[in-house]
């Protein structure tokens, strides 16, 4: 008898029965595809500064971030709302700073970034 149907069988046979959550495991990189892979990340006085890929044409209105505040820890990802699209040939990173008012995060508190970090390729 396989697990689900001895689940199915206890709750109508026994009226109430306690099931065990399966425990929590460490997302996989695929599961923050979504993310900006960003080449650097830095926090200072005024907020946080990320450095991102770009073909000449990034603004800082191509990016959304999403913050999450549980148990006093903050957690902060950044994604691209808009691909860029132009043809440039000399591509070189493009920097943009959000504010800690922007971010609604006050500056003295921890912040876990999820986005992942990556060297920069090319010259």
């Amino acid at each position: 008898m396989n697990r689900r149907l001895f689940v199915v069988a206890a709750l109508g046979l026994g009226g109430c029965a306690t099931v065990a959550a399966p425990p929590k495991v460490a997302p996989t990189p695929q599961a923050f595809g979504e993310l900006e892979p960003l080449y650097s990340a830095q926090a200072g006085r005024e907020g946080l500064t990320i450095q991102v890929a770009s073909s000449g044409c990034t603004a800082k209105a191509d990016f959304a971030f999403y913050v999450d505040r549980r148990g006093g820890e903050v957690t902060l990802a950044f994604g691209r709302k808009r691909v860029d699209a132009c043809k440039s040939f000399g591509a070189n990173p493009a920097e943009f700073v959000f504010t800690w008012d922007e971010l609604g995060v006050e500056p003295h508190i921890p912040v876990h970034l999820l986005n992942p970090v990556v060297g920069r390729a090319g010259p």
